[in-house]
């Protein structure tokens, strides 16, 4: 069976004044489409997962936030943190857990707070990754390719290109079957081993990056069959899986969560990236391109936001903009605003709270609240 697992526990804090500890991004809808962050996350993926097969890991005070806007997820599938320990932790407990109830599950562990542009490449892409993963013992992390030398993702290097032997041998055979097979291959993204995992660059390393074509950005969604991650999480993370083996005999009991409590802050604060990813013999990646967007700032949403021939992006039915380039205006429906002569600037209201400061200093957002 084939399970989401989205990761929803960050407070957003880059995104103040609308994202709040109270109700961050995730719960949010930022872009003004009618659909929350996380909701357009599980929406991308109806057709390929059922509801009954999605799963959350988020904050303790977020419960009534999924609940409300994941409408038909399973309770028990809402896997409730009390600290935050970064994403590591996060993976092992939802992939020990599914486990338990899946011996034969394979998991897409996707982020709550990405915008994807093309949905149908996007499901494509996906399709793949799952039967590529369940060939085998693979780890699969999808690879944006890069348009612009930036220095906020991580990037992954390619190493050597790997074969898919089902097609080679339906393309080896003639007639109909090995056309199809071909035409089928046509379509397929390559998929490469990875060769290394590499921090956030500065701006001339990101250029060599965006030069040499054989680095993607690193998206942070992974794919993988359960088995396959908690063999990997035990061989170099025996810390934490000495932990979720702990907790293992309450999962779906009542004692479960009082478990959590008392265990969850024992693990150490670590990345999946550090803790399995940069250590693993069978880590793949799969560059794709689908419109994604890990939307982490004003700065982000202000580049995928259509804008005027003056460079402004603005969600709101009321904003009027004279003499002004370059900004990132985010307004409720029905607020009447005018702004003239700001250049480079976020201007956003959410609750009351009013925010204008210059994009190149968003950094320092999270500081001021």
């Amino acid at each position: 069976m084939i399970h989401l697992v989205i990761m929803a526990g960050g407070i957003g804090s880059r995104f103040w004044p609308m994202s709040t500890p109270q109700c961050p991004k995730q719960f949010l809808d930022i872009m003004g489409t009618g659909r929350t962050m996380i909701q357009q996350t599980y929406d991308r993926f109806k057709g390929l997962i059922d509801m009954q097969h999605v799963w959350v890991v988020t904050s303790k005070n977020f419960l009534q936030l999924v609940s409300d806007q994941l409408k038909g997820i399973n309770p028990q599938h809402i896997l409730l943190e009390p600290c935050m320990r970064n994403t590591a932790p996060c993976v092992a407990y939802v992939s020990w857990k599914i486990l338990s109830e899946d011996a034969e599950a394979t998991i897409v562990v996707a982020a709550s707070d990405h915008i994807v542009t093309n949905v149908g490449e996007f499901r494509r892409v996906i399709a793949q990754g799952i039967d590529f993963v369940e060939g085998g013992d693979r780890i699969l992390t999808l690879g944006m390719q890069p348009t612009r030398p930036e220095t906020g993702y991580g990037y992954i290097e390619q190493g050597e290109r790997q074969a898919d032997p089902t097609l080679e041998v339906q393309t080896t055979g003639g007639g109909r079957k090995g056309r199809r097979a071909s035409a089928m291959a046509a379509l397929m993204s390559p998929i490469y081993k990875v060769a290394s995992f590499r921090e956030k660059p500065d701006l001339k390393t990101a250029e060599q990056y965006l030069d040499s074509g054989n680095f993607t950005w690193n998206s942070g969604m992974f794919l993988w069959q359960a088995s396959t991650i908690v063999a990997e999480l035990r061989k170099y993370q025996p810390e934490i899986s000495a932990i979720m083996d702990r907790l293992a005999p309450t999962f779906f009991s009542v004692r479960e969560q009082a478990m959590v409590d008392q265990l969850y802050a024992s693990c150490p604060k670590i990345s999946i990236d550090y803790a399995v990813m940069e250590k693993t013999q069978i880590a793949y990646v799969m560059p794709a391109e689908f419109g994604w967007s890990d939307l982490g700032t004003w700065g982000s949403l202000h580049t995928l936001t259509p804008q005027d021939d003056d460079r402004n992006a603005i969600i709101g039915d009321g904003v009027k903009l004279l003499d002004s380039e370059g900004c990132m205006v985010r307004m409720p429906q029905g607020k009447q605003v005018v702004i003239q002569g700001l250049k480079d600037f976020i201007v956003a209201e959410h609750n009351g709270t009013l925010l204008i400061c210059r994009l190149d200093e968003e950094q320092h957002i999270k500081d001021w609240h």
